[in-house]
């Protein structure tokens, strides 16, 4: 099992907006640079990318929740 970790502080959010689906769900293949969050920081989004392949597990950080860089925000297997 491999964490992908929060590159910096800020929002976390699973979608790309509220009615669109999240990045990954359950059992989607992942691959390394595949984007599975973004992170607002001051009005700005920035892409995170897994920095592993495998098959998405969950989510381990909520939708819209406070996360500080390197907080763990999703599982790769």
């Amino acid at each position: 099992m491999t964490e992908i970790l929060s590159p910096l502080p800020g929002t976390f959010y699973h979608k790309a907006a509220p009615d669109k689906p999240p990045f990954k769900t359950q059992g989607d293949a992942v691959a390394v640079g595949d984007v599975i969050g973004l992170i607002e920081v001051m009005k700005s989004f920035i892409d995170v990318q897994a920095d592993a392949a495998g098959k998405f597990v969950r989510y381990v950080a909520n939708n819209e929740a406070a996360v500080m860089a390197g907080d763990p925000l999703a599982e790769v297997a």
